[in-house]
């Protein structure tokens, strides 16, 4: 039986009087994160390298929803661009209740293919700018307590061949949110992960595309492989991604914190 890709259901999510800092916003799972919580009225402050793809997302979500949109170009990697952006959401709106903290991966390739440059490269992109970002915020979230959602991958559960940089630090995101669970309680502020599966994005194109060269076969062929493996028999949208990161985030969620959600169609057979 032939699986037809799901038609997204919207789900209401409420966050009037929130404000959000989505880091990684300009496409992906960034971009819809930040749809989303702007969709239920959050005001939104997006942050990513490229100053023209926020602008035009900015006015994107400006037309379609209730919150308020703001942008601050910046590269994760660099701590002071890190305080611009948070500087920037508190003059602009006030206060910080949520931090959606994202990053895009760092390049595929095995152990022996690695520098210590790339290493160190990836551990700047997708474990200290998370740390940087978690302690700029901390201040203000600590004033009325909130939400620190860490976006990972599925790799967390079962690494991914070929992609031994993400697999060694999106592990460590786990840890951090673990930890910091227990740490920030005292202040009301839950932390968790959420790890996307196959989602339809650009990386994934990117990481198929490298995966089919290697193997030899078409993107098609590798697609439908891959489909097979995912109980659902599709690969997830970045609309379905968000509606999780939505709910962790939201005031319905009042007593999870230090948990990793898997978002992967069940395609992870490990419990």
């Amino acid at each position: 039986m032939q699986i037809k890709e799901k038609e997204v259901v919207k789900v209401d999510q409420t966050f009037q009087g929130k404000t959000a800092v989505v880091l990684a916003s300009s496409q992906g799972l960034g971009k819809a994160i930040a749809a989303k919580l702007a969709a239920g009225g959050a005001n939104v402050m997006l942050a990513s390298r490229n100053s023209s793809k926020l602008e035009e997302v900015k006015q994107e979500l400006e037309r379609e929803n209730q919150g308020r949109v703001d942008y601050t170009a910046c590269d994760i990697t660099n701590l002071e661009d890190i305080k611009a952006v948070v500087h920037n959401t508190v003059e602009k709106f006030g206060a910080i209740h949520i931090l959606i903290n994202n990053a895009g991966g760092p390049p595929a390739g095995s152990f022996e293919d690695m520098s210590d440059e790339q290493w160190q490269q990836a551990f700047e992109l997708n474990l200290l700018s998370y740390i940087r970002s978690i302690r700029e915020a901390l201040p203000h979230l600590k004033k009325q307590g909130g939400k620190i959602i860490n976006i990972a991958s599925s790799s967390i559960k079962e690494p991914i061949s070929g992609l031994i940089l993400s697999n060694t630090f999106r592990t460590g995101i786990v840890g951090l949110s673990k930890t910091l669970a227990e740490e920030f309680a005292r202040y009301g502020i839950l932390v968790n992960t959420v790890a996307p599966g196959r989602i339809a994005t650009d990386r994934l194109k990117y990481l198929d595309k490298i995966n089919a060269e290697k193997q030899g076969i078409s993107m098609e062929q590798l697609d439908e492989q891959i489909k097979k493996r995912i109980p659902l028999g599709r690969y997830g949208q970045p609309e379905e991604f968000a509606n999780v990161v939505a709910f962790l985030a939201s005031d319905a969620n009042t007593y999870m914190t230090g948990s990793s959600f898997l978002v992967d169609g069940g395609m992870i057979r490990s419990i």
